[in-house]
């Protein structure tokens, strides 16, 4: 340290120089140890460090106050940004043969995609796969794999959303129910399930137990953030990677998974479709919508009847039930003698419900797989059988309008009336009245033109030199797709005409013959379906007697039409019965066998390489 004398000496000595230039020289004339240069790898491993730690910051910010909705949007455009990338790169002519692989990369990156983000994505995941016939075949073997299942969230979250949306909690002093149990029966992606039990009412020593659906609450948060990701995917797919028509459909999916969302929506709903059913002599006994009890019900809590009986999706112990199946295990149900009508009974009255809902209500529940669907013995005639319809988050209105073309189409259809077809079609934006025949019906149609035999010789002729040449000279796998992405744009030409609820009706379809076939094809299911279409016209209110009188006569000259769809069911029919008597497997049911011929079909018209059961729904 300096003294005060040698600074004094300084200035006497040398006045003509600063202060701090002298200092400086003197300091420097000191050796200082200079600071040791930072390595170059030091360097990188704190930056690394830092962006770790902010990586990580942020990732549990998102996961504690945001659902992890950025991180599942993130994953969201990183898989398709993927996709899209591997389809420019490899969808070539030159790597033909490797087209499979891709289509499989593709459908395990869409799959762990759905997978991992569950909530909505499974809801999309579902939509998607219930027309998955025309898809690639990894993508429809994936797809029937995406089960709507997840896992429960703890007792303590019920709780809050109980004290959130009741304002009590679930159970105990206080508490909405007598008796709520904290394990739930059942959980899917946007909500689980637990059964209670109502305070009893003064008077009434009757138990009611009822089932209790909770949202769970991170699927509110993340709706908007899944739902903006699902738009933002499917312009991608349709400008970037597939060039297909996709992006039509975003409004009308994202509109109806929102009111999924909201449990009083629900609520409503099966109130509706209870008095719908009440209304129709037809159905009245023999379907039943579970009473839902608003005053326990909110927007994130529904409350509804408690109901004991076997899901459609337990197959062994439905035939059991109904005396079709003699299992050495004990059995499950809770009567003495199976019920009446066999499973023919059940999927008579399930076909007959979802027309009457297409076709008379107007008014269609969208998401009839088996787990939604329960057949008990009925309470007052316990001899038959009684279907439970539950779950009616999902439902979509057609109009008048869509309602009188949809007959139209059925009606054409079924009578192989081109003309009839074309003109619905045509209404609708969409090109090929054959393959939209061929598509609802899940059954090969060839329409009949309004032609000459000489002409209708000559396109049999040409057709048959078409098929022969294809079966020279077998497509490779990228011509098989470009086939089909030229076939669906012209099945596809306006998408804005389009009346979009047909997405929904087709999905319905889907599963109501995908119940029919995993029960064997008990019924005709088209025949009823045909039915319930061509009868509704003349049931129209307030038209006038010589309009009536006109649908009457169209429905006769129909029914006469479907006398040969009749036959090919029996002839199905009596060789499953046949082959029973002898001991063999039971083979083919007519619904199998409708598969098969559309898979035939898929293949010589979209070039798509359909997987065996991929029709089922």
């Amino acid at each position: 340290m300096l003294g005060r004398p040698f600074v004094h000496r300084l200035l006497r000595s040398t006045p003509q120089r600063s202060i701090p230039e002298l200092v400086s020289r003197q300091l420097s004339t000191t050796e200082v140890p200079l600071p040791r240069p930072i390595s170059r790898l030091t360097k990188y491993a704190r930056r690394t460090g830092y962006i770790v730690a902010g990586i990580g910051a942020f990732y549990a910010g998102d996961k504690a106050f945001n659902a992890s909705a950025i991180s599942r949007n993130f994953r969201t455009l990183w898989t398709c940004a993927a996709i899209t990338l591997d389809y420019k790169w490899n969808f070539t002519p030159e790597k033909s043969e490797l087209i499979p692989e891709l289509h499989e990369r593709v459908a395990n990156r869409m799959y762990n995609l759905f997978t991992a983000n569950g909530g909505l994505y499974i809801k999309i995941g579902q939509a998607i796969g219930a027309n998955a016939a025309f898809l690639p075949k990894a993508m429809q073997e994936k797809f029937a794999k995406l089960f709507d299942d997840a896992p429960q969230i703890p007792y303590s979250i019920v709780e809050q959303v109980f004290l959130s949306e009741l304002g009590c909690p679930p159970s105990g002093p206080g508490g909405v129910f007598e008796i709520f149990e904290q394990d739930a029966i059942a959980s899917a992606s946007i909500a689980q399930v637990h059964k209670a039990k109502l305070w009893p009412i003064d008077g009434d020593d009757r138990e009611r137990w009822v089932a209790v659906k909770v949202q769970k609450p991170d699927v509110a948060t993340q709706m908007m953030w899944d739902l903006g990701a699902y738009r933002v995917v499917m312009w991608m797919f349709e400008h970037w990677a597939f060039d297909l028509p996709v992006y039509f459909v975003v409004d009308f999916v994202s509109d109806h998974l929102r009111k999924e969302l909201d449990f009083e929506e629900e609520a409503k709903n099966a109130q509706r479709t209870a008095e719908f059913v009440k209304a129709e002599p037809r159905l009245a006994d023999n379907v039943y919508i579970p009473k839902v009890y608003p005053e326990y019900s909110t927007k994130k809590v529904m409350t509804a009847e408690w109901i004991e009986g076997i899901r459609l999706s337990d197959r062994s112990s439905i035939r059991e039930l109904m005396g079709e199946y003699n299992s050495s295990s004990p059995t499950t149900t809770s009567h003495t003698a199976p019920l009446k009508g066999g499973v023919k009974a059940i999927m008579q009255v399930m076909v007959e419900l979802f027309s009457a809902q297409m076709f008379n209500w107007g008014w269609v529940h969208c998401d009839p797989h088996p787990g939604n669907v329960i057949i008990r013995p009925h309470p007052t005639r316990p001899g038959i059988p009684q279907l439970v319809l539950i779950d009616h988050g999902l439902y979509v209105g057609v109009e008048d309008d869509f309602k009188k073309q949809w007959v139209d189409l059925w009606r054409g259809m079924l009578a192989g009336d081109f003309d009839s077809v074309e003109k619905v079609t045509k209404e609708w934006g969409m090109g090929m009245p054959d393959l939209l025949a061929s598509a609802t019906l899940m059954k090969p149609i060839r329409l009949r033109k309004g032609e000459t035999a000489a002409q209708k010789l000559n396109r049999e002729e040409i057709e048959k030199d078409q098929i022969a040449e294809l079966q020279r000279k077998p497509m490779t796998q990228y011509e098989m797709s470009v086939l089909m992405k030229k076939r669906l744009k012209g099945f596809l030409k306006d998408t804005d005409r389009m009346p979009k609820a047909l997405i929904f009706l087709m999905r319905n379809m889907r599963m109501v013959q995908g119940n029919n076939q995993s029960l064997g094809s008990p019924v005709n299911r088209i025949k009823i379906t045909g039915f319930w279409a061509s009868r509704s016209l003349s049931q129209i209110p307030n038209i006038s007697f010589t309009q009536r009188a006109r649908e009457y006569w169209h429905h006769l000259i129909f029914r006469g039409i479907m006398l040969s769809l009749d036959i090919a069911f029996w002839k199905s029919r009596l060789t499953q019965w046949v082959r029973g008597l002898l001991g063999l497997r039971p083979g083919f049911g007519f619904e199998d066998e409708m598969e098969r011929s559309m898979r035939g079909f898929a293949k010589a018209n979209l070039g798509v390489d359909v997987a065996p059961g991929a029709f089922a729904g």
